[in-house]
């Protein structure tokens, strides 16, 4: 495992996701939009897609860029923004640079959302007012960091994104997508536990013990699976819809 300093970027330059290869700022950027993890809740919005009888491809690419926009972008600008004094990307993007990518993102997020619950799904408003309020009261800690929690992460990106897949196909919900948002929660809520030991221990290099070196490798490889195995979960869904 590499030093965070080897990568040019503080705290989190050296997570496994983070090329190391390419110039400061692709390197910061591709790290900053948490991919694997992104992909994860993008899976979530297809898989609950997915559920639906009659399947628009329209408006599953429609949730796919809306989620992409508004949490790959927006909600881990904003997570950046609001770290408490801690910059665990440096300052290779400025505070300003930051709000504009997370208010553009969200803007265009939204605008796609307008449209559709406008002429097709108005129960997606009941979503998209649950994913604003999270968006920035989880990423920015508001009221003292209440809803900065595992649970409401779990909720936030592991459950509502399925529940936005399927209302964006459909307009309405049913048991169905209500067993499969319970276990994309339980997944997310896996991520959300390995992540937070990780990134402290990550935050320690090189000043470990070999036993905490080898913590830090089990967590790794927790979220190595579970992300990849929920990203290729969904793909394999959906390329089996497609076939039928």
């Amino acid at each position: 495992m590499n030093n965070p300093a080897d990568s040019g970027l503080p705290n989190r330059g050296a997570e496994w996701f983070v090329p190391k290869f390419g110039p400061l700022k692709f390197r910061t950027l591709i790290g900053l939009l948490f991919l694997p993890y992104t992909g994860m809740v993008l899976s979530f919005a297809v898989m609950g897609s997915l559920l639906s009888e009659s399947l628009s491809y329209e408006r599953l690419i429609a949730i796919v860029i809306i989620y992409l926009l508004g949490l790959g972008v927006a909600a881990h600008a904003l997570d950046a923004l609001g770290s408490k004094g801690i910059k665990p990307w440096g300052t290779v993007f400025t505070k300003t640079q930051l709000w504009l990518a997370a208010l553009i993102s969200l803007a265009a997020a939204y605008g796609i959302a307008i449209y559709y619950m406008i002429y097709y799904v108005p129960l997606l408003l009941i979503i998209a007012v649950m994913e604003g309020f999270f968006v920035f009261a989880y990423n920015l800690e508001w009221f003292s960091g209440r809803f900065h929690t595992d649970r409401w992460f779990a909720f936030s990106w592991g459950a509502l994104p399925v529940f936005a897949g399927y209302v964006m196909q459909t307009n309405s919900i049913s048991i169905p997508v209500l067993i499969l948002s319970l276990s994309t929660a339980l997944f997310s809520l896996i991520e959300i536990k390995a992540s937070r030991p990780y990134k402290e221990l990550k935050r320690r290099w090189p000043n470990l013990s070999s036993g905490e070196q080898a913590l830090l490798q089990r967590y790794e490889t927790i979220l190595k699976c579970i992300s990849l195995g929920v990203i290729l979960l969904g793909v394999s869904l959906l390329l089996w819809r497609a076939a039928v």
